[in-house]
């Protein structure tokens, strides 16, 4: 079987993909990860996982390397890490009562054929109406500061929510894995 590598350096990745019962390596991509003008925030996830697959290949021949980015789209606006308390609340007070939808990027790209197979893979998260101290006392909880959309779905975070919508939950975490197990068998790894 061909080395598996994740073009990945994200703790949540590697959770997820373990999760397989699978041996990987992890390598870290690196890619300018700005948006391109005119670029839809499909566009950008699906360019980026390659890329980032590709970017690791040099180092990985006869390899399967996968790669993964994810966005977070409110009324058609992307959300970034909000690396602080403010920005948290404040694109929290903005979902409140709203959808945001997740774009995961997924990319299995084959260093010795040069195939890639890419994937976008939406996912939908509903806000139930939140109020300031509501807020205040999930972001004390878990402390969402690195994550897109300022909360965590894995923690405390599902209590922010009204209702989830998508194939595969773990493509809200950043890894759908449903969709990478089919990308698997296209490579003749079947899983389990």
């Amino acid at each position: 079987m061909q080395k598996l590598v994740l073009a990945s350096t994200s703790p949540f990745r590697q959770q997820i993909l373990r999760k397989l019962n699978i041996d990987f390596e992890i390598l870290a991509p690196d890619v300018d990860e700005d948006r391109l003008n005119n670029e839809t925030p499909q566009q950008l996830v699906v360019r980026l996982s390659e890329a980032k697959a590709k970017a690791v290949a040099i180092n990985c021949p006869d390899s399967l390397i996968i790669g993964s980015d994810q966005v977070a789209v409110l009324d058609d606006n992307i959300l970034g890490k909000p690396l602080n308390h403010e920005n948290a609340k404040q694109q929290l007070a903005m979902a409140s009562g709203k959808r945001i939808r997740f774009y995961t990027g997924l990319c299995l790209y084959n260093s010795a054929t040069d195939r890639s197979q890419v994937r976008c893979v939406p996912f939908d998260v509903y806000f139930r109406q939140l109020n300031d101290s509501q807020i205040e006392n999930y972001l004390k909880i878990d402390n969402p500061y690195n994550c897109a959309g300022s909360f965590k779905s894995e923690g405390f975070g599902i209590s922010l929510f009204e209702k989830l919508d998508g194939e595969d939950p773990n493509t809200l975490i950043g890894l759908p894995l449903i969709e990478l197990i089919r990308l698997l068998a296209n490579e003749g790894i079947n899983i389990p």
